[in-house]
């Protein structure tokens, strides 16, 4: 039996997450984190999310619940992240984070971090994604530089941070691909008199309306044709 604890409970993926760990035999919440202040702190963590009672309460504490998991399961946000991530490297226990937003600093750190324990950093756990980050690998080595390059996403008004960390994977994956530096070549938004279009920029755009759990489409355009590449999330169980 794999015992987790789970960050950002009250939160729509850390929620979600409890819940679907609930009806599997070979994982069990033991705890489970919100930050201070939060209503459900200090209670029963089933009664909180109408699961029933669990016997396990949610802290504010990572530090006081950990030496009794497994594994860390964090959907949070990138500051709380680095912090869930430096306790569970000192604790030697696992972590799994799927939060967003992280600079190229914090990304050095997460990796330093990483080095003292086991721990998987990814901004999309979806199966699709990932098989289409693959295809999106392939395509751009196969058209190269004779298409351009955008890619759109959409997500409800509640996400914090833009782009998502998918579309910037998805970014990156092109970019190495094509031999391009992202952080030269990528061009987040487009107003006024700004002349052609570069060959290889990579144009990402973000969408925030709604409830839209996720959509991201790549399109690599090309004269007379494009191809596009569309994941559409319809909830947050995949």
């Amino acid at each position: 039996m794999v015992k987790a604890i789970v960050t950002g409970a009250g939160g729509k993926m850390g929620s979600r997450v409890i819940s679907l760990i609930s009806a599997m035999e070979d994982i069990r919440v033991v705890g489970a984190i919100e930050v201070k202040g939060h209503p459900i702190i200090g209670r029963d963590l089933g009664h909180s999310l109408g699961l029933g009672r669990t016997g396990a309460l949610v802290t504010d504490k990572l530090a006081d619940c950990i030496d009794q998991a497994d594994v860390v399961i964090d959907f949070t946000d990138h500051e709380a992240s680095l912090n869930y991530l430096k306790i569970a490297s000192e604790k030697n226990c696992s972590i799994v984070i799927g939060s967003t937003g992280f600079t190229d600093d914090e990304l050095m750190v997460v990796r330093r971090l990483a080095e003292k324990t086991r721990c998987v950093l990814s901004p999309n756990m979806s199966v699709g994604v990932n098989v289409l980050l693959k295809a999106l690998e392939a395509c751009a080595g196969i058209l190269g530089d004779d298409y351009d390059v955008e890619i759109i996403e959409a997500h409800h008004h509640l996400k914090k941070d833009a782009p998502s960390g998918t579309a910037m994977q998805m970014a990156q994956v092109i970019a190495a691909k094509l031999g391009r530096d992202l952080s030269r070549e990528a061009v987040y938004t487009r107003r006024g008199l700004i002349g052609e279009r570069t060959k290889k920029e990579i144009g990402i755009q973000a969408i925030r309306a709604g409830d839209i759990v996720g959509e991201h489409t790549v399109i690599f355009g090309g004269i007379g044709e494009r191809l596009e590449f569309t994941h559409r999330a319809q909830s947050r169980d995949n």
